[in-house]
């Protein structure tokens, strides 16, 4: 019996390693690959590395937006409380030392940190969006159930200025959410990178492989066509002029006729990126591209250039204008002045309805219809914005074109447009016929420099000719000379213009409210700026020449002032006297600076790129401008943060240093102040 037994035990011994002989068998030989996948993933981790998202830059190389390299702080209250049960004496010791070094280097209160880990959740976040100079003494401590993690701030330096071109970061994974931020994210984004670490069984790295790290590609930096100097005077102007006329809201551009490059454009009121979340979504939409109104009278010069183009009418000839009231069918025009026989220039001089509508008789409703399209009316401009609106062009031949509407669009009503498709049309008119899709980027750039990509002017089509051209510009001298734009009449800056004055509908009716608006360019034989303002609802004055008009004059002023040269015309000597005169009752002092174009001056301040020899060794980044000390940094993988704006004047790591892992740079920058000109 006991033989039995002993000889059953066996077998059964038996059986029992012949099946683990054949599960391990199974597992080393069959199962291999699939193991040593699992025991991998189990001990590797792989971390994503960010890449650095791409920075904006004015036409000049001011930076209008950056990354500040932010850290957060979380707590994994599972562990949190597994240490606190099994290992009290080590848990007390590392509670007090985060509560207090938090406390102290925040500036905040204990009891605001000891709260926090009271939440009965899974983790929490006991810290957000710590600058790297101070994060520096949070990561070091050691703790296991304190975990850091990057996360970046875009910041925008000069707060509100150009937010509505720049846009902001949505609240979610680091993306633009409106303006050059959402409309060029797959640009400025860049590709993350991927770091291989080797874990021990609680988690913690032991080792990073670096031969199977793969580097992040950074974003690219993006140069907009925007002028920072011109923007500011812009937005400053406009929003004294919603105090003064008392107006619900205000819209600026500034474009370049000669090439459609927008060098400012602005809205009032604004908002500040840093802090989107306090304005509301009206105030951040961009009004100078999604709000189409009717233009009004500025929509004269645009009617008439076509009739001027078909020879369908000429300057002096003279028409009626029935003193004010004129009956057409069952339609009454009206004119706000009284007036008995006008010749054409007259008539966008004072600004005649009837005048217009007799006048815009001549041409055939297909063919207005065609120049407007051609102007870019009823369609998109194409400018690098989001939510852009294509306003409301009447097509001939639809319910929607009846009898009276070429009438009543000649002189601005019946037509929606944004006041982009306005600014844009208006650089035609005055360059020649030439229109040019709306341009707000003029570069691409790597941030390491290699790769440039140049954003060329495009040219669109040609929608008058050069003789309609001129005889509309001269007609726009004389509203501001002799006619409705008198308030816009500057003794430093000789311009031309237009004012506009338009009812808004209200419930399908017009109201009592008013849009006012001036369109006006200079210099008046070489236009390189065509500035449009626009005030929505003003109390005060309500008409375009006594709202928009002086508003104009201000910002053209100040910019003759800042850029004299804008005076000159294709190199006009005797233009130089003039500026001379200007400077004088300006009280600038001739001759404390060269007189440059502003082309020469951009290119004078470039800095040729930098060979870094020692990437391991700090360099020196004094002088440089904003933008090649990041440049700089970026080559040798140096952390910074900028404090102010414009040349490098100081910075935290001493050049020759040898750099550490995680280095972080703080740079200050000063602006370099202009005091005056010379002419030679």
């Amino acid at each position: 019996m006991n033989n039995l037994r002993a000889i059953f035990i066996i077998v059964l011994m038996i059986a029992f390693a012949s099946v683990l002989i054949v599960q391990l068998f199974d597992i080393q030989v069959n199962e291999h690959e699939d193991w040593m996948y699992y025991a991998e993933k189990q001990q590797m981790q792989v971390k994503p590395i960010r890449a650095e998202r791409g920075l904006i830059f004015d036409r000049n190389g001011e930076l209008l937006a950056f990354d500040r390299n932010d850290v957060s702080f979380y707590v994994d209250l599972k562990m949190f409380r597994n240490e606190k049960q099994k290992f009290p004496k080590k848990f007390s010791r590392n509670y007090s030392t985060v509560i207090e070094t938090f406390s102290e280097t925040l500036n905040e209160s204990k009891k605001q940190f000891e709260q926090i880990l009271k939440k009965d959740t899974s983790s929490v976040c006991l810290a957000l969006k710590i600058p790297r100079d101070k994060s520096a003494a949070l990561a070091d401590l050691g703790v296991d159930w304190l975990i850091m993690k990057d996360d970046p701030t875009r910041i925008y330096p000069y707060e509100s200025l150009a937010s509505h071109v720049l846009g902001y970061m949505g609240p979610d994974k680091f993306v633009g959410a409106d303006g050059i931020e959402k409309a060029c994210n797959d640009v400025l984004v860049g590709t993350e990178g991927k770091l291989i670490a080797e874990r021990d069984v609680k988690g913690r790295t032991l080792t990073i492989l670096e031969d199977a790290t793969i580097q992040p590609v950074n974003g690219k930096n993006i140069v907009l066509t925007i002028d920072k100097n011109y923007q500011k005077i812009l937005e400053e102007e406009i929003k004294k002029g919603l105090d003064t006329y008392k107006s619900n809201s205000a819209i600026g551009i500034i474009m370049n006729p000669q090439n459609g490059e927008v060098l400012a454009l602005a809205n009032a009121p604004d908002f500040n990126p840093n802090s989107y979340w306090e304005t509301d979504d009206l105030v951040r939409s961009n009004r100078a591209l999604v709000n189409p109104y009717e233009p009004g009278s500025t929509f004269k010069c645009i009617s008439l250039s076509t009739l001027l183009d078909k020879n369908l009418c000429s300057p002096t000839e003279k028409i009626f204008t029935e003193n004010g009231v004129y009956k057409y069918k069952s339609m009454k025009i009206t004119d706000s002045h009284k007036h008995g026989t006008l010749t054409v220039k007259e008539i966008i001089e004072q600004s005649s309805n009837i005048g217009m509508a007799k006048l815009i008789s001549r041409i055939k409703d297909f063919d207005f219809y065609k120049y407007l399209r051609d102007f870019g009316f009823g369609n998109y401009t194409g400018i690098e914005l989001p939510t852009e609106s294509r306003g409301k062009l009447r097509r001939p031949g639809t319910r929607y074109f009846d009898e009276y509407t070429l009438r009543t669009m000649s002189y601005g009503y019946g037509i929606m447009a944004t006041p982009l498709q306005i600014a844009t049309a208006y650089c035609a008119l005055v360059n020649g016929g030439s229109l040019f899709q709306p341009q707000i980027i003029k570069e691409i750039k790597s941030q390491d420099g290699k790769q440039n990509e140049t954003i060329a002017p495009k040219f669109i089509r040609q929608v008058i000719g050069k003789e309609a051209s001129e005889i509309i510009k001269n007609f726009m001298v004389g509203v501001v000379e002799n006619g409705t734009g008198k308030f816009a009449k500057s003794s430093i800056v000789k311009y031309a213009g237009k004012t506009g004055t338009s009812e808004i509908l209200v419930n399908n009716k017009y109201s009592n409210r008013n849009t006012a608006s001036f369109v006006g360019y200079f210099p008046v034989d070489n236009p390189k700026i065509v500035c449009l303002i626009v005030y929505d609802s003003p109390q005060v004055g309500r008409m375009g020449g006594t709202v928009a008009a002086p508003v104009f004059k201000a910002v053209a002023e100040r910019l003759v002032e800042l850029e004299p040269s804008l005076l000159i015309s294709n190199g006009n000597e005797e233009s130089k006297p003039h500026i001379e005169q200007v400077l004088a009752s300006k009280n600038i002092e001739s001759g404390t600076m060269s007189y440059l174009n502003k082309s020469e001056t951009t290119s004078s301040q470039n800095i040729k790129p930098v060979k870094i020899q020692n990437k391991k060794v700090m360099p020196s980044v004094v002088s440089y401008n904003l933008r090649d000390a990041i440049n700089i940094l970026n080559q040798v993988g140096v952390k910074y943060k900028v404090i102010g704006n414009g040349k490098v004047i100081s910075q935290s790591i001493q050049p020759g240093s040898r750099l550490q892992p995680n280095s972080v740079c703080s740079i200050t920058c000063e602006e370099r102040k202009v005091t005056g000109i010379r002419l030679n």
